[in-house]
Formats: C-alpha cells, sequence, structure tokens
C-alpha cells in the first residue's frame, strides 16, 4: 500500500489528457484478490473520472491515513481492517460493477466514503433500487432529496444545505441580487431549481448563467449587469477555467463555490489571484485545535507527504466514524449486524465534530466558509 502521493498531483488537474490524470494515481487500486480468510472488509468506492479526480483523491488520501493509523493502533479489537479501494469511471455501469463486485466479497462488511458527489449519489440509488443490505457511510455530499436514508448514513452537509448557507449569509449582509454560474449544463438542470428556491425564499434577484462553449469565454461574456457576486456550481479545474475569463473582466467580481472547491488546489493554479473566491466548507478548518482535526494533522504528516486540505480531513472523518460503531461491536458481526448498528446509531461526537441522527435521519450538519484572498491566503 503505497504511503505517499506525489505533491506535483495538482498541477495535473486542468490538463487535457484524461489517461494522463489516470495513471498519475497510485494510491487508486482494484482489489486485492489476495484477501486474507475472515479478514473483515471495508469498501471505498471512488470516481476517478477528470471531473471528479481532485476531491476523489484527497478525500481517498484521507481515509487511507485514518484506517492505516486504525490498525496500527490495534484495528477492530485487535484485528486488523482491510480497506479496499474500488475505482470507477463516473458512469452508471462502472458503480453497477463496483456494486457487483462488493456482493462478492463475503468478508465486505459495509461501504464508507464514497467519493465524488456524483458516484455518492448514484449509489444512493442503486442501492436502494436493489435492495443490496448494506451500510453507505459517509459519502461525500449528497443530495438530500433521494431516497435510501435507510442503508445511507450522511454525516457531511448536502449540496442544499451548503447553498442555503451561502445564500442566506449573502442576504444577511443585504446582497439584493446574485448570479447562479452553473459549470455545466447537467449541473444547470440538477441544482438550478433549488438555487431558485433558496433564493426566492431569502428575497434575492437571481440571474442564472451556463457555458455554451468553454467556462472561460462565460467569464469574458460577463456584462457590467451582471451581478458583482457569483455563485459558483461546480468543481476546481471548472472554476479555475472560469476565473481565467473573469480576468479580462474590469469590474470586480467574488465567486462563492461549494465544498467540491478545493482553495489549495486554486491557489496553487494561481489562475485566481485577481477574483476573491469563497468556499463553503463542510468540516472545520485544516487549522482548528479540535482534537479530531489535530488527530488528523498529525496522522497525514505521519504518513503521506500531503497538506491538509478539507477534502481529505472529510475523507479521514468518514473513516473515523465507521471505525466507532465497529468498535462497539463484536469482530465476528456480520454485514446485517453492521446495518443494523448504523441504524440504532445515535448523537455522535467525534473530537469535536459532531453528528446526530434521529429515527435514521442525520439532524443539522456543519457548513461554513472560508476564503482565497488575493495574497494567497485561506481565511476562516
Amino acid at each position: 500500500m503505497p504511503q505517499a502521493v506525489s505533491p506535483h498531483r495538482r498541477q495535473l488537474l486542468l490538463g487535457t489528457c484524461a489517461s494522463a490524470l489516470l495513471t498519475s494515481l497510485p494510491a487508486l487500486a482494484q482489489p486485492s484478490r489476495a484477501v486474507v480468510a475472515r479478514v473483515p472488509e471495508i469498501v471505498q468506492i471512488v470516481d476517478a473520472s477528470p471531473g471528479q479526480l481532485d476531491v476523489s483523491r484527497d478525500f481517498l488520501i484521507g481515509s487511507r491515513a485514518a484506517w492505516q493509523d486504525y490498525n496500527a493502533r490495534g484495528g477492530w479489537r485487535g484485528r486488523p481492517v482491510q480497506h479496499t479501494v474500488l475505482e470507477v469511471d463516473g458512469s452508471q455501469g462502472g458503480l453497477r460493477l463496483a456494486l457487483d463486485t462488493v456482493r462478492s466479497l463475503p468478508n465486505c462488511l459495509a461501504l464508507c466514503g464514497t467519493a465524488g458527489d456524483r458516484a455518492a449519489a448514484q449509489l444512493v440509488r442503486l442501492i436502494q433500487q436493489e435492495q443490496l443490505d448494506i451500510a453507505h457511510v459517509a459519502p461525500w455530499l449528497h443530495d438530500e432529496t433521494l431516497p435510501g436514508n435507510d442503508r445511507t448514513f450522511a454525516i457531511f452537509a448536502s449540496r442544499q444545505e451548503q447553498i442555503g448557507h451561502a445564500l442566506k449569509s449573502l442576504a444577511i449582509i443585504g446582497v439584493p441580487e446574485l448570479g447562479a454560474v452553473f459549470a455545466s449544463a447537467a449541473e444547470q438542470s440538477l441544482y438550478q431549481p433549488e438555487v431558485e428556491r433558496i433564493a426566492t425564499g431569502l428575497k434575492l434577484r437571481l440571474q442564472s448563467y451556463a457555458p455554451q462553449g468553454t467556462l472561460q469565454r462565460l467569464g469574458q461574456q460577463l456584462t457590467p449587469q451582471t451581478p458583482p457576486i457569483l455563485l459558483f456550481i461546480g468543481g476546481t479545474p471548472e472554476l479555475a477555467q472560469f476565473t481565467l475569463g473573469l480576468e479580462k473582466q474590469d469590474r470586480q467580481r467574488y465567486v462563492i463555490g461549494l465544498a467540491d472547491v478545493n482553495l489549495q488546489t486554486l491557489n496553487q493554479l494561481g489562475q485566481s489571484r485577481n477574483t476573491p473566491v469563497m468556499a463553503t466548507q463542510v468540516v472545520p478548518m485544516v487549522t482548528a485545535s479540535l482534537p479530531i482535526v489535530r488527530a488528523y494533522r498529525h496522522t497525514l504528516a505521519r504518513l503521506f507527504d500531503e497538506p491538509p486540505t478539507p477534502q481529505s480531513l472529510s475523507g479521514f472523518i468518514a473513516a473515523r466514524y465507521a471505525q466507532e460503531v465497529l468498535n462497539a461491536l463484536e469482530p465476528g458481526a456480520t454485514r446485517a449486524q453492521v446495518l443494523q448498528a448504523f441504524q440504532k446509531q445515535g448523537a455522535l461526537d467525534l473530537g469535536g465534530f459532531r453528528i446526530s441522527h434521529q429515527a435514521q435521519r442525520r439532524v443539522g450538519a456543519y457548513v461554513t466558509q472560508s476564503m482565497l484572498s488575493a495574497d494567497g491566503r485561506i481565511l476562516g
């Protein structure tokens, strides 16, 4: 199992060759067929398609760090837990194959930390459609309108909650209008109704934009009538392209992204120096003094040559949540017993990160915002 990932991987994000992106993924691997008999296994499904790569890799690094540390500390009551990673290409067919693989793994007790958000949302639907009795624990983001709450145990704020938080903060400071920029027609179709609903409730005037060509061109085509504050629905590579176009604008723009946006990566790419960018976060700042964050920083520094990011902290917390529930069970627990344990799990405090559930539904979620300043600092 690799202990480190190249620190230069983020330079590849805006490359045009998807195969180059995929070959730079030593940490993503198909499951080993030499699984030791009766070794409990946790499976993580990650989307390695170019649009999801940045989030998936960081989330996976955090999860790997947590599982390696867990086993080093004795594992599940003295037994190591195998952390198996299944790489998918973002397609429905790829996810079905991954789910078939999960069925065939007799020692697999749960799915934990599905990333990115499209794969997570599709997997919720598939698990529900196929009535697969397995716990789907702590996926990266999700659509809270989807069914499947009896098997999926979300601990991070949904896109809807993040959008609501971002727009409410604007309404509080008296912003009268907002532009919503969608990275693609697919994002616009999925999220525009929700953005419009929340904006109407907060009495914000809304103008929506989606690229007809490139995102860079869309940024160049904004007019003086375009609102100065823009909510961006998309990932880091797409936002980097959009801000390239904003550099040609005379009017100052402010962009708000969601948790898919990695501000550290955006800063390294250097394409938003003239545009202040904010992003919602579903976990505390990586510099916070909470015990769970301190444990994450210490473990990451010991095992990986990687800077801390909110996305890898999320992966770390996802794994820690699964470990807490496992620790309350006997090592011989079955897949069905693990699912029941998650269904019965109440409120939990993971070193300052609080998770609350009532009647198998998550209640409340952590959402805050960070800002990438013009001088490259990330401010909470």
